[in-house]
């Protein structure tokens, strides 16, 4: 084959990212756009010795899996990726891709995986379910302001207002603040010139509070009449905080390091629930949080209740525990773990982060849980952390790092401080494959496996994984 030859494809699997695979005249190739069970016209973009890549041009006979995507940006937006796959479908998907990356990439006993690994714990309504997006503003072809999503490995924003997967005020919000640049002659940012001001807006909602907080990344230390953007602003349902950070740097990050309350609160509230793991039914009381735009809090409220609550169980605290909880953030996970254990060391690495969750253990009113800034390694292994200050040793760890994994001196740390049990929380299946290799390595076996859908109509999938020591 060569490159631009046309060939007909079926689709038998798919990639990590959600690209179809199929396979001609012994060639593996890659179709985006194309899932398991289609049979395609592709052509050929990119060929190496043993595998290429492939454009889908047409879908010969569709996979019985296949439904009309929702939104009409599906194909071209970077956002979802299996939105043309019935919701089922992508749950079983993600299933397989858990496991086989456990024993494909993380060399794990097939049949121990198998005989622990838990049903995938799915949604009951896989859209408008995000409490976070962040649109770029920019200028399309006529010059006219336009906010969106970029295309998929561009920086070409194709306009949206209402994705599928974000709440309604999203829409209200971008409109209001669109309206107000064309009206008072607030231009866009532009990448390649570096000049307008207006870069991203960022929207969070308070499922729970439903208070609404906006923050506008600026190429700048202000807008012109601001009180004009409030006060549109302010007329919307819910809105608590807006504030403008400024972002001056040429880089992809989309928030910098200052940020400027010009109306409101500097946070909203919000709160989680713990749940049933048998029918994952609401049961006690809620914690609240404090938000602040730079925070990290799981994008998905409902599924983050069924996550932590398993999280929770996993740990199998009877109130005589010390457990570390590394990569805290704001404290989401450790003060949910609080109520269960004597005592919860929170650890992160970002001060905002760890300033929000002591606010967030005084709003609960919870005291067993001390917050420490710091690298989850360093903090561990400090020499006065077990010593003078008199903190004790874990009996069970709780990990939640980001998509990367945990860093690999954090791993020998958790090796040597040797708890009962770690509870390993990961966005990732490829590197907990390989963190969870290196710990059964180390003495510890896995005990159970279970996938949250916290992302459907996308690629990413969350686990949560038990591991014990294999002398307990």
């Amino acid at each position: 084959m060569q490159k631009n030859d046309i060939m007909e494809l079926t689709i038998e699997d798919m990639g990590m990212d959600g690209t179809g695979i199929g396979r001609y005249e012994g060639m593996t190739f890659f179709v985006k756009d194309a899932m398991i069970g289609d049979r395609v016209l592709a052509k050929v973009t990119k060929q190496k010795k043993s595998y290429g890549y492939a454009r889908l041009i047409d879908i010969l006979e569709a996979s019985p899996h296949r439904v009309e995507p929702r939104c009409i940006y599906a194909r071209p937006c970077g956002g979802c990726q299996l939105q043309q796959m019935d919701y089922e479908s992508q749950l079983a998907w993600k299933q397989r891709k858990v496991r086989d990356s456990l024993i494909r990439l993380g060399g794990l006993d097939e049949e121990r995986i198998n005989r622990v690994m838990e049903p995938i714990v799915g949604m009951e309504y896989p859209f408008a379910y995000r409490n976070k997006a962040q649109f770029p503003v920019g200028q399309n072809t006529a010059g006219e302001i336009v906010a969106g999503f970029y295309a998929g490995r561009t920086h070409t924003i194709i306009p949206n207002l209402d994705c599928s997967l974000g709440v309604p005020v999203n829409g209200e919000v971008l409109r209001a603040i669109l309206g107000y640049m064309k009206d008072c002659g607030v231009s866009a940012y532009n990448e390649k010139t570096r000049r307008g001001l207006m870069r991203h807006i960022l929207i969070r909602y308070g499922f729970d509070s439903q208070e609404v907080m906006v923050c506008m990344a600026v190429n700048g230390d202000r807008l012109p009449r601001e009180a004009e953007l409030t006060g549109r602003l302010c007329k919307i349902s819910g809105m608590k905080s807006i504030s403008l950070n400024t972002n001056q740097a040429d880089t992809n990050v989309i928030l910098g390091s200052r940020t400027r309350v010009i109306w409101g609160d500097s946070a909203i509230i919000d709160a989680l629930y713990l749940r049933d793991t048998t029918d994952f039914q609401r049961v006690g009381e809620k914690t609240v949080y404090r938000i602040s735009p730079q925070s990290f809090y799981q994008v998905n409220p409902i599924q983050t209740e069924k996550l932590y609550s398993l999280a929770l169980d996993y740990a199998g605290l009877t109130g005589r525990e010390t457990v570390w909880d590394l990569y805290c953030g704001i404290g989401t996970i450790s003060l949910f773990l609080a109520r269960g254990a004597k005592w919860v060391y929170g650890v992160e690495v970002v001060p905002q982060a760890v300033e929000d969750a002591r606010r967030n253990a005084v709003l609960n009113e919870i005291g067993n849980v001390t917050f420490l800034e710091g690298r989850a390694e360093e903090v561990l292994m400090a020499e006065d952390t077990f010593g003078v200050s008199g903190m004790a040793r874990p009996d069970v760890i709780v990990v939640d790092p980001p998509r990367k994994g945990c860093d690999s001196k954090c791993l020998k740390v958790m090796l040597a401080m040797q708890p009962e049990r770690i509870v390993y929380i990961s966005c990732d299946p490829a590197t907990l494959a390989r963190d969870l290799a290196a710990l059964c390595e180390g003495g510890y076996e896995v005990k159970r496996v279970r996938a949250v859908d916290q992302f459907g109509q996308t690629t990413h999938v969350e686990t949560v994984v038990l591991i014990q020591r294999k002398d307990t």
